[in-house]
């Protein structure tokens, strides 16, 4: 594990729309570089107690269930679940949201307008669904059984490419547009969107979670960083990793709040603690990792995929004892899952793959072996 202690310093920004204050995170010594633990205590800390960590749980391998998208090479993914439990996705090369019944194992297609480009898409609890459109620049909610469509377009031509979407609870969803560089927020009413500019060039702003005080992180490809939100104020905090070359992809949070990443260039899973500005990696199982799907369970255990692997390993890290416990190659190969969901009713998680496949990963049941060696 490297371990990483930070502080950060600010500077004032404007942004498109408001007056905005960055915070970026400084290393407080370069042997944060180092590959392993790089904090060292100090004679104020010498007396402090060690971190005791948990016992690992007994390493398992998932029951993961694929069922071939009928629309061939058309890159299904991002799935979300509805509240009836039907399963909804976009085809990314095919211009159509789909409905998947778990029980019949059937699909339903609803086309969009050629040339949407869609990337991703959310269930509201009315069963609206959310999209976005983006290669056409906008948001679009469709009826799901009508397959009517709304369309909320941006009010900057700058942005044309809404990216990944986020509801939070009021009354907003928030995205991000990775090639124009922006982070949003519409307003699901009125249709008003708020857009901040994010003032780091090329930082292609990706994927989006929301913490349990609706502010939103956002991981920025295009540099070693995380952002996020204040939804009051709007203003904007940049966090860098202590990586210059590290590139994080994907963010899930625990119910702690604590950010979790995929490192999609270096290879580790990272922890950002908003608390402390500390940050703690850990190098992934395979040695060409490229992890790029994150989600994490109702036991905040994490998951993710690396993707670099032939076939794609599906990742469980347990944050409690520190350790690495389920590691399943996935059965198509998947090529690349780039999005996945938790599904706490079925106790599992739902992702579409490159391969034209969508796929659901079932939770393990979590089981611990004493150690002989402790007993004795």
């Amino acid at each position: 594990m490297k371990n990483y202690m930070m502080s950060f310093s600010r500077m004032r920004f404007f942004g498109m729309r408001f007056f905005g204050l960055i915070s970026v995170l400084l290393l407080v010594t370069p042997m944060a570089l180092a590959q392993d633990l790089v904090s060292e205590p100090d004679a104020e800390s010498a007396g402090d107690e060690e971190t005791v960590l948990a016992d690992p749980p007994d390493f398992v391998t998932l029951e993961i269930s694929e069922w071939t998208v009928p629309w061939a090479d058309t890159r299904p993914r991002d799935p979300d679940v509805a509240p009836n439990g039907s399963i909804w996705l976009v085809g990314q090369g095919g211009d159509y949201v789909a409905r998947f019944d778990p029980e019949s194992l059937e699909f339903e297609r609803k086309p969009l307008p050629p040339g949407t480009g869609p990337h991703n898409l959310i269930v509201d609890r009315d069963a609206s669904i959310w999209f976005a459109g983006n290669r056409q620049g906008y948001i679009g909610k469709m009826n799901p059984n009508s397959g009517e469509i709304r369309r909320f377009t941006m009010p900057d031509d700058a942005l044309k490419d809404p990216h990944t979407l986020v509801f939070d609870h009021s009354g907003h969803i928030w995205f991000t547009a990775q090639w124009s560089n922006f982070i949003g927020r519409l307003n699901k009413r009125t249709g008003a969107v708020d857009l901040v500019s994010v003032p780091i060039a090329k930082a292609r702003p990706y994927g989006i979670k929301l913490d349990s005080n609706g502010h939103p992180w956002v991981a920025l490809l295009g540099t070693n960083a995380l952002a996020t939100v204040d939804p009051a104020t709007m203003e904007l905090e940049v966090f860098h990793t202590p990586r210059e070359k590290s590139r994080i992809r994907r963010i899930a949070i625990t119910s702690d709040d604590m950010v979790w990443y995929t490192d999609y260039s270096e290879g580790y899973l990272g922890r950002f603690n908003p608390q402390t500005s500390e940050i703690s990696e850990w190098q992934n199982p395979s040695a060409r990792s490229g992890p790029y799907a994150i989600a994490a369970d109702k036991e905040d255990h994490i998951w993710f995929v690396e993707t670099w692997p032939e076939p794609n390993n599906f990742v469980g890290f347990d944050p409690a004892s520190e350790t690495f416990f389920s590691e399943t190659p996935i059965p198509s190969g998947a090529g690349a899952v780039r999005h996945m969901v938790f599904d706490e009713k079925t106790n599992s998680i739902w992702f579409g793959t490159d391969t034209n496949n969508l796929a659901q990963a079932m939770m393990p049941e979590i089981t611990y072996t004493p150690d002989a060696t402790q007993e004795e």
